[in-house]
């Protein structure tokens, strides 16, 4: 691994390797073993998207292994607008040992990996939410023991979360069903390519505008926001379409009796889910935010330091 830009470019193997190392650095970390991996190293963090969980998650991981992060907003970096994506990848590429960026246009990504010389890690595009699901595998494994043969259910917006959990699941061999409105679901490509892995990976891949099927037998059971950043105009209108996706107890239900309900975060109840759902015993939405921590510094020793489980 080069870059952490799509889960999708990622092989089985090298997703196990990234869920075993954080998995360890997790543990190494409630024991209070310290790993200085990346001393002397610094990450720029370049957030043209703002995020709680993202920048703090991610300044506390390169704190733990032992190198700086170093934040750019907006104000302080204009991809391409102003001075060229081409410079400033191959500026940053002198000062820094890996950048993350948290942005709205996935080819900003692609373009810093093209141009820049150093790891390029998407912390989320509008498209992609690798670090996310990789935390979300971490979790569910937590709670499940294994990932193989388990089916996730995703309802809601087919978008950035969608996709990467297509790609995901798929890697490590989970069946993964996507309920989405007609109009809403995840872009063609990306079925097609996760399909392909499940090929290769024994699992299997639904998309339907069903919810009820989706759901049904599930060992996990996941939905995301229907109004991101950057959709405020579409607000009426997406809650209006979205809320026959709500998930609450009686749609849980139809899950496994132990299935547990994921939730990337910031989560609006009443809207997606009820608070019958996200605040029951079913719920591990804290577990999965904090493992946004050991999954992304898991990518850190990985991409900086050069770890290898």
């Amino acid at each position: 691994m080069k870059h952490l830009i799509s889960l999708n470019d990622c092989t089985p193997q090298e997703v196990e390797n990234l869920l075993t190392l954080a998995a360890r650095l997790k543990r190494e970390t409630k024991a209070g073993i310290p790993h200085p991996i990346l001393a002397g190293k610094t990450l720029g963090m370049i957030f043209t998207k703002s995020s709680t969980r993202t920048r703090v998650s991610f300044e506390v991981g390169m704190y733990q292994l032992g190198g700086h992060a170093l934040f750019l907003s907006g104000n302080d970096i204009q991809l391409g607008r102003g001075e060229t994506i081409y410079d400033t990848a191959n500026v940053l590429s002198r000062y820094l040992d890996g950048i993350m960026i948290r942005t709205f246009d996935h080819q900003d990504v692609l373009d810093l990996a093209k141009y820049g010389s150093i790891p390029i890690i998407n912390g989320l595009t509008d498209y992609l939410h690798p670090c996310q699901v990789l935390a979300d595998l971490l979790t569910v494994y937590e709670h499940k023991g294994k990932l193989k043969g388990l089916k996730a259910a995703y309802v809601g917006d087919g978008n950035n979360m969608a996709n990467s959990l297509l790609y995901g699941c798929v890697k490590v061999g989970m069946d993964i069903a996507v309920a989405a409105p007609q109009g809403y679901q995840p872009p063609d490509e990306v079925v097609a390519n996760a399909k392909e892995t499940a090929k290769q990976t024994g699992c299997t891949v639904t998309i339907t505008d069903d919810k009820w099927e989706a759901v049904k037998d599930a060992d996990v059971v996941i939905t995301d926001t229907w109004v991101s950043m950057g959709q405020e105009e579409e607000k009426a209108a997406r809650l209006k379409i979205f809320s026959p996706y709500q998930i609450d107890s009686a749609l849980l239900a139809t899950a496994k009796p132990d299935a547990i309900f994921l939730h990337c975060l910031p989560a609006y109840r009443g809207y997606e889910m009820t608070e019958e759902v996200i605040d029951g015993p079913q719920s591990v939405i804290f577990d999965e935010a904090e493992n946004r921590l050991h999954a992304q510094k898991a990518v850190l020793a990985t991409l900086l330091g050069g770890v290898q489980v």
